[in-house]
């Protein structure tokens, strides 16, 4: 079942809602991104001197050109690990406008879902960003002890984190937070393992920003399902 409910969100790919979600947030990512990088190349200049004095060497006037190239290179490597979750969390914001696309195709007996709040649904995308990229961080430095199980582990823990937030948001529109949390405690070894398979294609690039938007439509299918609706 939990295959249905994702064919049945890729056979949406095409809405023009999801397109809009999809390049919202990944015009933010990038503007982010590119922000947060300007200002780390900057801030490490201004910290940096222009000359330093070494013993035996004299005064050496490159190193904050190397730093600042330095903060460069490094801002570049952890945008490509970023880039994902962060987009996830923008993509957050407007995820309200994939389930209504879902809903109005494939449940249209029901009424229209109360809209949370747009400070609400940004608190939630700022705890979700939080989460996930502290997790993937401490990942990151597990995937040295691992070996091959890495992406195993990369998979397991992104399941989580994706099946847990997605269904969350999926529910509360229609249930409300406590609610959305009772269900999820009942079934949570499928919402977990719905969030796993939604994870594998993250390894894959490019195809891995798809991920937030058929997240969104494929727990939304998967909370009327076991909702009973």
């Amino acid at each position: 079942m939990i295959f249905d409910d994702f064919f049945r969100s890729v056979g949406q790919l095409s809405d023009p809602r999801f397109r809009n979600v999809l390049l919202k947030g990944l015009a933010l990512t990038i503007g982010l991104l590119i922000a947060v990088t300007i200002a780390m190349t900057w801030l490490v200049g201004f910290l940096v001197p222009d000359t330093l004095s070494l013993p035996f060497i004299g005064e050496v006037t490159w190193v904050d050109g190397i730093a600042g190239w330095a903060a460069f290179l490094v801002m570049m490597v952890l945008s490509v690990v970023l880039m994902v979750p962060v987009a996830g969390a923008f993509t957050g914001i407007f995820l309200d406008e994939v389930a209504d696309a879902v809903e109005e195709r494939h449940y249209p007996e029901l009424a229209p879902a109360p809209h949370v709040p747009m400070g609400e649904t940004i608190r939630d995308s700022i705890g979700f960003l939080g989460v996930i990229v502290g997790v993937n961080l401490i990942a990151l430095i597990l995937f040295f002890f691992v070996g091959p199980f890495a992406p195993m582990l990369f998979w397991v823990v992104n399941g989580y984190l994706l099946g847990r937030e997605y269904f969350q948001m999926a529910a509360m529109r229609r249930v409300g937070r406590t609610q959305a949390k009772q269900l999820r405690s009942r079934h949570n070894l499928q919402i977990w393992t719905a969030g796993t398979l939604m994870a594998i294609p993250l390894s894959i690039p490019f195809v891995n920003l798809l991920i937030p938007i058929l997240g969104a439509a494929t727990f939304t299918h998967l909370f009327h399902r076991i909702a009973g609706r």
